[in-house]
């Protein structure tokens, strides 16, 4: 009997989504329809496989057709923005379809637990890269160091979506998108929260790319790291409740924070404001309008901007704004935006994905434990890197493990019903193993 699967959404990461899909629909005897708001780009990739896969126009306005859509299909895979995830998961619940997505759990998707488990539906979230690998890898070498006997006392895990060494170049800021640019310029905005040593810790967003962390990986030499969100409420779905330390954070290569928070306080990342600005203003302009006015006006915008910020007027910090082209000429190009939209336009353009750039995915846990009476360090690495501008390592290590999910929610292999994450070892140890022995994707670690 035919499995129909539905995905829902095919942008940037979801080649290798796709290429699986495809691979295992004649040896699965599975039939794939993708659902895209342009599906024109599908028809050269689809083209070889039409007897088991299509392509449809599809908008999320409009809920009839995906309605339709939704009780055509067995699993439906959302490749989606987050915030259209609800949607998708209701009509699942009520036409009894399983669902996987690389999304959070949001509370509107955890409202929906009680009706899955009584429609006998999963709700199987967060099965990505970050998040996704990162429960599956940290889950395994948890449950690794608590066999032995050991009590784990520090969990602290990055990850990152950069270049590889050879796309960097001349990009002073060592790096570019290879995810949603608008997530990348909001990155951070709500206050961190960790545990450190026992106690409660807090990061505001004024503070949080100056406060970094140094990490190396194997190869790929050093990085930093700044603290993403709330890393509190990762305790739970680890089993970690009482661990006197916990952080999760993101990683970019060293000097990347520093020149952020000048943009920080430049105020160039808020999405709050309306500027109400022409499209014509120049990016001197904008800027020059964010200085004091009594700040020195014989020199020119850089010049104050260091003077205003204490940054070294000839210092990398300033080097990388000037490389954005913050003090040009240059017109920002959109009307009444806020700050963070015009921010996002111009580095869509500068941090653009060229054909032949590679990106790299590094990712990283590193654990403390203590074990017959003495205290061992247990780091876990990995590092992708993509194919090209298309078949990214994002691409790669996202939708693979959401595909291999998917398969096994095809199967039958995932007995539970209602809202999931990759947490039990039935799920993240197939993937695991399937992501190493069939694509090279595998974490490394070292004993301390």
């Amino acid at each position: 009997m035919t499995s129909r699967l539905l995905l829902l959404g095919a942008g940037r990461s979801a080649s290798s989504l796709i290429q699986y899909l495809l691979r295992h629909a004649p040896t699965e005897n599975w039939f794939l329809t993708v659902a895209d708001v342009n599906p024109a780009h599908l028809v050269p990739v689809l083209a070889a496989h039409s007897q088991y896969a299509r392509a449809v126009p599809f908008s999320t306005e409009n809920e009839t057709l995906l309605d339709e859509l939704v009780a055509q299909a067995d699993v439906v895979i959302s490749m989606l923005p987050a915030l259209l995830h609800p949607v998708v998961a209701r009509a699942c619940v009520r036409h009894g379809r399983h669902l996987a997505t690389a999304s959070y759990v949001s509370p509107e998707i955890r409202e929906l637990h009680g009706e899955a488990v009584a429609a006998g539906v999963t709700l199987l979230m967060e099965c990505g890269l970050d998040p996704g690998l990162d429960h599956m890898s940290a889950m395994r070498a948890i449950a690794h160091i608590r066999t032995r006997g050991g009590r784990i006392t520090s969990f602290k895990s990055y990850c990152g979506g950069l270049l590889a060494p050879a796309a960097e170049g001349d990009n002073p800021w060592k790096y570019k998108f290879t995810w949603n640019p608008r997530n990348v310029v909001l990155a951070g905005q709500s206050t961190a929260k960790f545990l450190e040593n026992g106690h409660l810790r807090f990061i505001p967003y004024q503070q949080l790319f100056c406060r970094t962390e140094t990490l190396a990986l194997p190869k790929y030499g050093e990085f930093e790291g700044y603290a993403n969100r709330d890393s509190l409420s990762y305790r739970a779905p680890y089993g970690l409740d009482d661990i006197p330390t916990i952080l999760r954070g993101t990683l970019r290569r060293p000097g990347y924070s520093a020149a952020w928070h000048a943009l920080v306080r430049l105020g160039l990342t808020d999405d709050s404001v309306n500027l109400d600005n022409p499209e014509t203003m120049t990016w001197a302009e904008l800027v020059e309008a964010y200085l004091p006015v009594s700040l020195i006006p014989h020199l020119d915008v850089a010049a104050r901007v260091a003077a205003c910020l204490g940054l070294n007027p000839v210092g990398e910090e300033m080097g990388r704004l000037n490389w954005l082209g913050l003090f040009s000429d240059r017109a920002v190009g959109h009307a009444h935006a806020t700050p963070a939209q015009l921010l996002e336009r111009l580095l869509s353009e500068k941090w653009q994905l060229q054909p032949h750039d590679h990106d790299l995915i590094v990712m990283q846990h590193l654990f403390e434990y203590e074990l017959d009476g003495a205290t061992h360090r247990l780091t876990s690495s990995l590092a992708v890197e993509g194919d090209d501008a298309t078949h990214t390592g994002m691409a790669k290590t996202v939708g693979l493990p959401l595909g291999m999910a998917v398969r096994l929610l095809v199967r039958g292999e995932v007995p539970q019903r209602g809202v999931l994450i990759p947490v039990n070892a039935d799920l993240y140890e197939p993937i695991l193993d399937e992501l190493a022995a069939e694509y090279g994707i595998q974490f490394h670690e070292e004993e301390h």
